[in-house]
């Protein structure tokens, strides 16, 4: 036993949570039981390879720093205390306007054959052009996704429909 494990923070993505630590993966699944449903097993791969556990609270509305702690603790980790939480935007923004909406992309369907879909929207949403939105539907929230457009520059707005229904709009400022 004298490798060292990984110190779980909100940036450990699930892949290498459940690696160093295949007990918590249980542990995950109860205590965010929304992030099992979107892991069927030919998306299980891709989704826990890119999903911070940052992005599992956000997916399953549960608070980042319980859910660290409540890992950490699993293992005999200190508690962590986090400075912020990386939250989404839900407040309709200035920007939106329907009329602006260019692309209108489905995920669903791309998700349940065990794609991801985030390189085809960051590689459509960099030819928007200024003020153009680009709409994603979704059957959870994409995290990833969302951090990832973000990262370049685009606004973002969440809508949360249903459980399984969830509209993002990106735009391009």
């Amino acid at each position: 036993m004298g490798t060292t494990k990984i110190i779980i923070t909100p940036k450990t993505k699930v892949q290498q949570l459940v690696e160093e630590y295949p007990q918590l993966e249980d542990e995950l699944f109860t205590y965010v039981p929304s992030f099992k449903k979107l892991v069927n097993p030919a998306l299980r791969k891709t989704v826990f390879g890119v999903t911070t556990l940052q992005q599992v609270a956000a997916i399953g509305n549960v608070n980042v720093e319980e859910l660290i702690n409540k890992m950490r603790k699993e293992v005999g980790q200190d508690n962590l205390i986090i400075e912020k939480d990386m939250g989404y935007s839900t407040d309709k923004p200035e920007w939106f306007s329907e009329d602006k909406i260019v692309t209108e992309f489905d995920v669903r369907e791309i998700l349940a054959a065990g794609e991801h879909p985030v390189n085809q929207v960051t590689s459509e949403v960099v030819k928007l052009n200024s003020g153009d939105i680009y709409k994603v539907i979704a059957p959870f929230l994409p995290a990833p996704m969302i951090d990832k457009v973000t990262a370049l520059g685009f606004k973002h707005w969440v809508v949360n429909e249903s459980d399984n229904l969830y509209i993002i709009f990106f735009c391009k400022i």
